[in-house]
């Protein structure tokens, strides 16, 4: 008979991405999950007969061999030792309908398939595959049984990470992208850059470790280049970015590191990698997030006696910090710390030499056991350290420290991600931390202090080492609470809207609850300060004697004109935060309380003019229209508009808008994907760095 030969073969794409939950990627291969059966079909020159060896060979890497277990060649009907198998559906003459499922610990990647019959080998074109973790498959440990939580985790591409500050917390919608053109390849790129052996590529926890290395460019021409530093010429500025794919895209087409990135931006495109490969993937913003250089549990920070922060510091607390959680089984732990595992691609401080960080079980920072990888000491410090205030005065020439407080309960506040099918926050501060002040806390907080060993209460800060002050005694197991003696209370609250070009009016409120007569010296400063903490401009201060008739408040305004803040709000690049800090001291107990708050900027509002719905290839008018209700004119306005599925990344320049002017610009869509899809733009100007909006269309 003549020798058997491959004539074709059909990937059955759509068939196979429905069923694979991939029919969202735009890719001209296939593209499947590992664990679950898909089918392809042969069609040889003549029928296939009992005595005719047929079988697959799916190859991996550079060069695939057996012995490594980077070439499977698969024959119908008989199981391959690793955890492969192929069978034939049914033979239709010269058609041969085959299925071939992957092992659900098979390494991620992309394989070549080759079809081998007797001698001849067939190469198709396109016969490249690429296989991804499968959070359905109850045997891979992406597994997630939810169906609402895959879809939001895996499978949408837009979502919002919370910025802003705990006294005010607000979105900023992101478009992850996961399915765009280039995105897997990308990802794929990344991968083999991992330099991950191929047993590696079978955990995810091996796999979202190396991301968050790759995410950041240190160390490894990774893709995005972290800079704080205010000036971003010759790269874009972090705060205009609204989603992952220019810059994978960009990354994927240059190979070198896209320029700029803070923490928000790493966190939006490890959260893109991480679905784009298969692993459940969110967002987590926290509050109030301790950045501390010594895993000692505490914060230091230092103000001078007008009650201004000083930029001495070697840790900080940053008003918020965003980073990832990823789900998965963690195989390589006791039991007990499966589910959430955090991850960060922010370049802050190195892990085995790498800048990396994670996965680190969110329930080990919950329950205290931070000796756990990786990296567990490193999140848990964010989540849980103590701030403690230093006072530095002038004494004979020399600076002298003294410690006017510590805040037990400030750090990590407010932990929040997108809530699964909704457009909105979930707070999810109890998966990381129980209750402040509860049995478990205590417990699970002697257990971390039995790890790390926080060092004795003497300020950190460069200029402070050489002087050694309040005598070194060491911190209690469990910090408590300043209690005062006379129940001393701080707020402080703005009573106008924050509108720039306008005043800043705030108040600090003083309370005292225990009755009597007593007299404050209170002492309140107002600056702009990076969402990193670091001081960038102080605007005022006040100094104020009042006499309190216990129990009772008094409210203290704090005003500072547009003159002392405008400019130094359009020099900067980045979104500036409004930082109010009061000191407080009841001259007859001596009673001392520090509190602060940061705010945020308000500003007017970018509407979207659309249909709620369009169809498919349809065109239709998006119209953006801005009124500057602000008392001053935004110079160098930039709108950034895109809709995945719908249009490209767009800028539209709109140079200077002046007080009450209203600034339209309309773009006509071109909807290539059906489902629901969103638009999101962003107004950006030398004042103004963070208007953003979006708005939800439905395409049929």
């Amino acid at each position: 008979e003549t020798s058997l030969k491959v004539t074709g073969i059909d990937f059955l794409k759509s068939q196979n991405t429905r069923q694979h939950h991939t029919d969202g990627y735009n890719n001209k291969n296939l593209v499947v999950r590992r664990g679950q059966p898909f089918q392809v079909q042969v069609s040889l020159n003549r029928e296939l007969t009992a005595a005719d060896k047929l079988s697959l060979r799916f190859g991996i890497g550079e060069n695939p061999m057996k012995n490594r277990g980077s070439l499977l060649s698969l024959k119908p009907e008989r199981e391959d030792f690793n955890g492969w198998k192929i069978s034939v559906v049914k033979k239709d003459g010269k058609e041969c309908l085959l299925s071939v499922t992957s092992s659900p610990n098979a390494p991620v990647g992309k394989y070549n398939l080759h079809v081998k019959t007797g001698t001849n080998i067939y190469k198709p074109e396109n016969g490249v595959i690429y296989l991804l973790f499968n959070p359905w498959c109850e045997d891979d440990v992406v597994y997630m049984s939810n169906e609402a939580q895959k879809k939001e985790y895996v499978l949408n591409d837009t979502g919002y990470i919370y910025v802003g500050s705990a006294y005010n917390i607000y979105d900023r919608p992101w478009n992850f992208g996961q399915f765009e053109e280039f995105v897997l390849d990308a990802c794929m790129y990344l991968l083999d850059k991992s330099k991950l052996s191929l047993s590696e590529r079978r955990n995810p926890a091996n796999v979202s470790r190396a991301m968050s290395a790759l995410v950041n460019a240190n160390d490894d021409n990774g893709v995005l280049l972290g800079s704080w530093s205010g000036n971003y010429i010759g790269g874009t500025s972090p705060m205009d970015w609204i989603g992952s794919v220019t810059i994978l895209q960009k990354y994927y087409k240059t190979k070198k590191p896209v320029r700029y990135g803070q923490c928000w931006v790493f966190a939006g495109v490890l959260n893109t990698v991480m679905r784009c490969l298969g692993v459940p993937s969110r967002c987590v913003s926290t509050f109030d997030s301790a950045h501390d250089t010594e895993e000692n549990l505490r914060v230091d920070i230092y103000l001078n006696e007008k009650g201004e922060k000083l930029n001495i510091s070697f840790d900080s607390v940053w008003n918020f910090h965003v980073w990832n959680d990823v789900w998965m089984k963690r195989t390589d732990l006791p039991d007990g710390f499966n589910g959430w595992q955090a991850i960060d691609s922010t370049p802050q401080e190195q892990s085995q030499g790498r800048f990396q960080c994670g996965p680190c079980p969110v329930k080990a920072v919950r329950e205290g056991d931070v000796y756990l990888p990786y990296d567990s000491k490193f999140v848990y410090a964010e989540v849980n350290a103590d701030r403690v205030y230093w006072l530095v005065k002038k004494v004979n020439g020399k600076d002298k420290y003294f410690k006017i407080g510590t805040e037990t309960q400030d750090i990590g506040k407010n932990i929040s991600t997108k809530a699964v099918g909704q457009n909105r926050r979930e707070d999810i501060t109890w998966e990381y931390k129980y209750p402040e002040g509860s049995r478990e806390e205590r417990m699970s907080m002697q257990r971390a202090y039995s790890f790390i060993r926080p060092s004795g209460l003497v300020p950190r800060s460069g200029y402070a080492s050489t002087i050694q002050t309040l005598g070194g005694n060491t911190q209690p197991l469990v910090p408590k609470e300043t209690v005062t003696k006379t129940g001393l209370h701080l707020k402080i609250t703005n009573t106008e809207p924050l509108h720039p070009g306008n005043p800043l009016e705030m108040a600090i409120t003083v309370k005292i609850s225990t009755p009597g007569n007593w007299t404050v010296d209170l002492t309140g400063s107002c600056q702009l300060q990076y969402y990193t903490g670091k001081v960038q401009a102080n605007l005022g201060t006040t100094k104020e004697t009042i006499n309190l008739e216990g129990p009772s408040e008094m409210q203290i305004p704090l005003k500072i004109a547009p003159d002392a803040y405008m400019k130094t709000l359009s020099s900067v690049e980045d979104e500036v935060l409004i930082l109010v800090t009061a000191i407080a001291e009841v001259r007859e107990t001596k009673d001392k309380l520090t509190q602060e708050t940061s705010m945020r900027f308000e500003y007017p509002p970018i509407t979207v003019q659309m249909p709620e719905t369009a169809k498919l290839y349809n065109d239709f008018p998006c119209a953006f229209i801005f009124k500057n209700k602000l008392n001053v004119t935004l110079e160098n306005c930039k709108l950034l508009v895109e809709g995945l599925g719908i249009f490209k990344m767009t800028t539209f320049d709109m140079g200077d808008i002046m007080p009450g002017r209203i600034m339209k610009s309309e773009i006509i869509c071109t909807p290539t994907r059906l489902g629901d899809k969103k638009i999101v733009a962003k107004l950006i100007s030398n004042q103004i760095k963070g208007i953003s909006t979006e708005k939800a269309i439905t395409i049929t």
